[in-house]
């Protein structure tokens, strides 16, 4: 007699563990052969997907609202009395697993990353890993909260970012120095958080016997196809191929506001100081106009965000005491993705939407595989499909196609669009290095000031600029680590979207010579979920896993043509 499975996730939101326990059991006393290895299999998937849907719904409700503290004590409680357990139980089930030497079909992939997790595995790092967790949190709460008075009332940062595309120069910079005052403001809350968070992730390393942190969270983000050296290598082709092009960005932004020097505040307004594009008024006309535009890329991707609107399953305007940033998560038993952002009317909301369209589609395209395991995606992948999307749009940001533009205005966005894509490589670049610093130097990392010297080094190696002065905010610089949520959420996840970056552009240059050819198998590689290696899923999309100076080159040059293409 089979234990049935609860239908859904909410039949579970108020269970306790002992309610769960007796799923694993049952699992736990079933011999594994040839004979019943799907349905087992089928069966702990399953489960796995219930109580991933219940840690969605539970982490969701601590984003929309961080001042809700219910939904912070449902997420406590989550992560110490089930989150832990679970993660106890499944040890023994990979291990049943592999002691069955038995393999599901089309599973090895997936059975590679079973086995580095079984190896990784530490009991006494539950409850550390749940800290950390927790600390992420208090992060969020810091930042949410982070509110300056403007124009006679109450705004959060985020909602203070469009002044910086106004053309009121000294609106401008009122705005930038009142924002980077306002997360001063919060240097010591955030440096004794980092200290919190450093000291829990070295002895998370040390439990489970690596030297430092960074070998650690290596296998644990199960980083098979690349190195650390690879991260350096990538760094500094980045410094020699990207650099140049980047300053003769920034020489020509210069010339084009008619401007002596950039300052701060000069780099997000339109170089020819047009006013900025103001591609939607609220929520719903950003969730109308990027259906359309994803209708326009494929029907079938249409359909999908129309299921993702019909069961509300988008939270995308900024408010007060929401979480910072943007994101897409799962539901994983109902297979369907959740995006959150904060919009508040910009185009960089328009782009952040279509990026984390690319996400959801992902969930969608792979849903067909049978195991959680074999849709459990590489973020240096995961991150394809949603730059990719990106690109793969940006044809159809005009009112011709439902977008939001004329094609005056979707040129010049689309422009935008291609020069950050290569200026953020630079920062990506800090972000990574840091964080190989910090965690390879964690006893200098423990004192904040040393970070701040470190990252200031950082800067000026990937964020100088001959005709940008910025050498009167020597502290808001310093304290730029404070800013970047990847840090305290999910160490070293950062030198994926450059990876990827180099993947989407790939895809694009595929969609530039045969726009449906592209598509086509850009959607093949969705499909296939994490059920293949980094280079077979990147062959699949039509490009290669590769950042050296020739990729960037590749991506430089075609960008800049593109750019060129555009303005003329």
């Amino acid at each position: 007699m089979t234990l049935k499975l609860p239908k859904s996730g909410k039949e579970m939101q108020d269970w306790e563990w002992k309610d769960y326990e007796p799923y694993f059991d049952y699992l736990l006393n079933q011999e594994v052969n040839k004979q019943n290895i799907e349905e087992w299999m089928k069966y702990w998937s399953d489960l796995s997907e219930l109580i991933g849907e219940v840690g969605t719904e539970v982490y969701v409700a601590t984003t929309v609202d961080t001042t809700d503290e219910d939904a912070k004590k449902r997420f406590h409680s989550f992560l110490d009395n089930i989150s832990e357990n679970a993660s106890s139980k499944d040890q023994i089930l990979k291990k049943k697993l592999l002691e069955a030497n038995v393999i599901p079909q089309n599973f090895e992939i997936p059975l590679r990353a079973i086995k580095s997790e079984v190896e990784l595995f530490c009991e006494d790092n539950l409850p550390l890993l749940t800290k950390d967790s927790k600390l992420s949190k208090d992060y969020d709460a810091i930042i949410g909260a982070q509110t300056v008075e403007w124009d006679g009332e109450e705004i959060t940062i985020t909602q203070l970012g469009p002044v910086l595309l106004e053309t009121d120069r000294k609106r401008r910079e009122k705005a930038w120095r009142l924002a980077a005052e306002r997360r001063l403001k919060d240097r010591e809350g955030i440096n004794k958080i980092w200290k919190q968070i450093l000291e829990l992730r070295m002895k998370i390393a040390k439990n489970a016997g690596y030297d430092n942190y960074r070998s650690w969270r290596w296998e644990y983000l199960k980083r098979f196809d690349y190195t650390p050296e690879d991260c350096m290598n990538f760094h500094e082709a980045i410094e020699k191929v990207v650099m140049p092009f980047a300053n003769k960005l920034i020489r020509e932004r210069k010339e084009q506001l008619g401007l002596d020097v950039l300052k701060p505040w000069d780099l997000s307004v339109d170089p020819f100081n047009r006013e900025p594009l103001t591609p939607f008024e609220n929520a719903d006309e950003l969730e109308s106009g990027c259906h359309n535009i994803f209708g326009a890329v494929d029907p079938d991707l249409g359909k999908h965000f129309s299921i993702m609107r019909d069961q509300e399953l988008l939270d995308l305007a900024n408010r007060k005491g929401k979480a910072p940033g943007g994101y897409c998560t799962e539901y994983h038993h109902r297979r369907l993705p959740f995006i959150f952002m904060n919009a508040v009317g910009t185009h960089s909301d328009v782009q952040t939407m279509l990026h984390e369209g690319g996400h959801a589609f992902h969930v969608f395209e792979s849903d067909q595989l049978p195991y959680s395991s074999q849709r459990d995606v590489g973020m240096e992948f995961a991150e394809v499909a949603s730059m990719a999307m990106e690109l793969l749009s940006a044809p159809y940001l005009t009112k011709d196609f439902g977008g939001f533009y004329e094609v005056e205005d979707a040129n010049r966005a689309r422009i935008e669009h291609l020069e950050k894509s290569i200026m953020f490589l630079p920062y990506m670049a800090v972000v990574d290095a840091f964080q190989h610093w910090a965690y390879t130097n964690p006893e200098e990392a423990m004192e904040p000031a040393n970070c701040d010297k470190e990252w200031s080094n950082l800067w000026k190696r990937f964020q100088t600029f001959e005709d940008l002065d910025s050498s009167e905010f020597e502290d808001v610089i310093a304290t730029g680590w404070h800013n970047k949520l990847h840090i305290y959420h999910v160490p070293f996840y950062y030198v994926e979207y450059g990876m990827a970056q180099l993947g989407a552009i790939q895809v694009w240059g595929n969609a530039l010579k045969n726009q449906e050819n592209a598509v086509k198998l850009y959607r093949k590689a969705l499909s296939m979920g994490g059920n293949a290696t980094l280079p077979e899923l990147f062959e699949a999309a039509g490009a290669k896993f590769e950042f050296d100076e020739n990729m960037l080159t590749y991506a430089v040059n075609l960008v800049d043509n593109k750019i060129k293409e555009l303005q003329s």
